[in-house]
């Protein structure tokens, strides 16, 4: 896991994305890039915001530190403590749960042995509940880090911890094979393509 630090900067590469972040908002609104601006000190500092990244966003938007430290406190997807780098989410709101994230929160605390807010013992790994992550016909789902991993179940959902710990990056989306949000059962509307829809439609006024 990534040491605390007494001073933090921007690397050159992520000097540049900084600039790029910040000239989407005019100069009297550049607070509005703060999100990804953690984001990003986040992702560079190794899966946590050590004080010092706080205190580095703060004074190139020239606001009071106590405003990013109340932002990254407050949004569940910082971390103000070392955690692992690799960000592991179950999903446990309704929807997740009636289609089974107990069994996907209890592979991976076997998978990674941890527990929720813990990370792995080899500290590559941090696991955490996560409140809905908009996939929920797709249901349950795993978020690490950038990738969602859909209609998992116990034995998927370990699997695709496995590959991750293998240093594998397993194919996200559905682990059924279906696509996009289609039934689970496979289509029940729109059997035509648009072309065959429009021939038939031709057909029919002729």
């Amino acid at each position: 896991m990534a040491p605390d630090v007494e001073t933090f900067a921007f690397s050159p590469e992520n000097q540049e994305r900084v600039a790029q972040i910040r000239a989407r908002y005019p100069a009297e609104r550049q607070q509005s890039a703060m999100l990804p601006l953690l984001q990003l000190a986040q992702d560079q500092h190794g899966g946590w915001l050590p004080k010092a990244a706080m205190d580095h966003v703060a004074e190139l938007l020239n606001v009071a530190k106590i405003r990013v430290y109340e932002v990254a406190t407050f949004y569940d997807m910082y971390n103000t403590r070392p955690v692992g780098p690799i960000q592991v989410r179950v999903c446990t709101t309704t929807p997740c749960w009636l289609c089974g994230s107990d069994d996907i929160v209890r592979a991976a605390k076997d998978e990674l042995e941890c527990d929720i807010g813990e990370s792995s013992p080899d500290g590559r790994f941090f696991l955490r509940e996560f409140e809905c992550l908009g996939a929920c016909a797709n249901a349950p789902v795993l978020w690490v880090d950038q990738d969602f991993y859909e209609d998992l179940d116990y034995e998927k959902a370990r699997a695709v911890l496995a590959a991750l710990k293998r240093g594998e990056t397993p194919k996200p989306g559905s682990q059924t094979g279906r696509q996009g949000s289609m039934p689970a059962g496979g289509k029940t509307t729109l059997f035509e393509t648009a072309a065959e829809s429009r021939s038939a439609n031709d057909e029919a006024g002729a």
